[in-house]
């Protein structure tokens, strides 16, 4: 039987990962290249917030609330992503440039983060030639700003690239893509970098994070390549004035809606992301399950969270309002807390397997929802800037509630288990209890953010399919 060139196309919509993704303005085979940017960047968020953490606290013996420290520099910088991308939205060059040279600009910070990142950790961990005073903690904190700062810039004006060359109809799918990819480089990148790093010494730490710095610009000059067309300016047009940074926020905040969508997603990302590196650690602690048990949380998760994008795409396919499936998902994580609080004096490990799985579930259900809203909120000339603050806002908020959530869960049980609160309370759990009471704290005042946006939503029905379309970045 002979395929037709339609029936051809139709199949390789529908076996073909992200076929449907391409368009005559942004075909397959440039998406692919350009979505290579994402790859850099999850490398980049591997070695700051996994590898070089791990090798600072064990292999160099840093102290951990000087490793903390490091780590949360990339993340101060994140509000600045709004920034970034107003810039991008506004930068005038002689050919018309806008994306590409904040995308080349954001690879050097990267690269040259990471290039000088192994002689600063080694001089940290106390290994200098000449002793300087807090020479380490210098060098160190520069490396991961620098790094930070590349890593922010090169992800926000490679992500307004991909949506200014992508259809309306394409831009969702377009997204996903991006967000695999940016999953695929942190996945890869941390069994590659584990198993180079699995019998360390000084130079193979300098010869591992420099190599991945120049492995990330390739990738990003591969991705960068042709991707922006040429639209040369007259001279009067890169004379005249720039927007001002304050009038363009005044304007994508005079809707009303992106505000207080803001705060919803600053809201309820504290309140999904809080419990992060408590969750393995609560199984086996207060319920005394098995590292494998434990272990088996990570799937659980991500089983809830999928089972969470699969209802989003039934009910937004039906129309329903993105704004009220936000709330559907805070309601889920409400349930799901309240699972996991429950199943310490219980006893129950299912009753715990359960509160994960609706974690996953809500959380899932909460980002897409709250994604979805946001890609139709700005205008095109203020991609960038929308981009920007929406990632400034997660970053921001997943950085600090997982910071919050490990100190309130240590200063908590000092004094628990040292009876300063009464005998009622002394034990490992109390420390983890107020970290969830805290969770579902913060969903109530999602809640409460995202009342006004459900009550205004009007659900307007929605024509094609959904796929990983609606995965955030």
């Amino acid at each position: 039987m002979i395929l037709s060139r339609g029936m051809l196309k139709q199949l390789s919509l529908r076996v073909l990962p992200f076929a449907d993704a391409a368009s005559e303005a942004l075909p397959l085979g440039q998406l692919l290249r350009l979505s290579l940017f994402q790859v850099s960047v999850g490398m980049a968020s591997v070695m700051l917030l996994g590898t070089l953490n791990r090798v600072m606290i064990v292999e160099l013996s840093v102290p951990a609330m000087i490793v903390a420290v490091m780590i949360a520099l990339p993340v101060l910088i994140a509000p600045f992503r709004a920034l970034l991308g107003f810039r991008s939205d506004t930068y005038r060059s002689a050919i018309g440039w806008k994306r590409i040279p904040y995308l080349w600009f954001g690879s050097l910070w990267q690269m040259g983060g990471l290039a000088v990142m192994p002689f600063a950790l080694l001089v940290l961990g106390g290994d200098p030639v000449h002793e300087v005073p807090f020479a380490g903690e210098v060098l160190a904190a520069l490396a991961f700003l620098m790094t930070g700062l590349g890593l922010h810039m090169t992800q926000t004006a490679g992500l307004a690239l991909a949506a200014d060359r992508a259809t309306e109809e394409t831009r969702p799918r377009v997204v996903a893509l991006l967000y695999v990819m940016f999953l695929l480089g942190m996945g890869v990148s941390a069994l590659l970098i584990g198993w180079l790093l699995r019998d360390f010494e000084p130079l193979l730490l300098v010869r591992v994070v420099q190599g991945a710095a120049l492995t990330g610009l390739l990738l990003n000059l591969i991705a960068l390549w042709k991707q922006e067309h040429v639209a040369p300016m007259s001279k009067a047009e890169r004379e005249a004035p720039r927007p001002v940074f304050r009038d363009a926020w005044s304007d994508l905040m005079s809707g009303g809606k992106a505000g207080r969508l803001l705060v919803v997603v600053f809201f309820g990302t504290m309140a999904f992301n809080m419990q992060d590196v408590l969750l393995e650690p609560y199984g086996g602690e207060v319920l005394g399950l098995s590292v494998s048990a434990t272990t088996l949380l990570t799937a659980i998760w991500a089983v809830g969270a999928l089972a969470g994008f699969a209802m989003a795409a039934k009910r937004l396919a039906g129309g329903a309002s993105p704004y009220r499936m936000a709330a559907t998902g805070c309601l889920a994580g409400l349930a799901a807390f309240s699972a996991v609080i429950f199943s310490a004096p219980m006893q129950s490990p299912v009753l715990f397997y359960i509160g994960a799985s609706l974690i996953g579930f809500g959380g899932g259900l909460f980002a897409v929802a709250t994604l979805t809203a946001a890609m139709t909120l700005p205008a095109a000339h203020m991609r960038g800037l929308a981009l920007g603050a929406w990632g400034a806002a997660q970053a921001t908020a997943a950085g600090l509630s997982i910071a919050v959530g490990g100190t309130v869960r240590d200063v908590v049980n000092h004094h628990a288990l040292a009876g300063n609160w009464g005998e009622a309370l002394i034990s490992p759990a109390t420390g983890y209890s107020v970290v969830y009471h805290t969770e579902i704290g913060l969903i109530f005042l999602t809640l409460i953010a995202l009342g006004p946006l459900v009550a205004r939503s009007h659900a307007s029905p929605r024509t094609g399919r959904i796929g990983l379309a609606d995965f955030p970045t």
